[in-house]
């Protein structure tokens, strides 16, 4: 397995076939697949990196549910989880996305990443971000192992 954090989407990051073919949301794909990937890596990088990257991304009001029904439903609440270990490495796989109009959209791909020392997790994610002026706030994630 890698050792280092790693956005992994092999030959489809260049050529992406579950890109939506409508014209115009290509930019709202890149920007998706790049928050993911940024928030991943700021996962990786320990709790002040993740804490930061969330403050500025979460939205006012978020949702957020993980494997073994946890449901994190406050702003407060989902930053406050963000001080478990960083991951080791992180993979990106075959991200599908779907436009939401010219403002929303959302992102659903599998993710596999490991802690030091610790099992190599798998998991299939969705996230839904909205634009509030000219950037994008998160306003649901869910992780459903896989």
């Amino acid at each position: 397995m890698p050792s280092t954090n790693q956005y992994s989407v092999g030959a489809q990051c260049a050529a992406n076939p579950h890109r939506s073919a409508t014209e115009g949301v290509t930019d709202i794909v890149d920007e998706l697949i790049d928050l993911e990937e940024r928030g991943w890596t700021a996962l990786s990088s320990g709790e002040a990196a993740a804490r930061e990257f969330y403050e500025a991304v979460l939205d006012r009001e978020a949702l957020m549910l993980f494997p073994g029904g946890t449901v994190l439903t406050s702003r407060a609440e989902i930053l406050r989880s963000m001080g478990g270990p960083a991951w080791a490495w992180f993979r990106i796989l075959e991200p599908r996305t779907l436009a939401l109009g010219n403002d929303a959209g959302l992102i659903a791909y599998r993710a596999e990443a490991q802690r030091p020392g610790g099992e190599v997790y798998s998991a299939l994610i969705s996230s839904v971000h909205v634009r509030r002026g000219s950037e994008w706030k998160l306003v649901f994630h869910q992780q459903t192992p896989g």
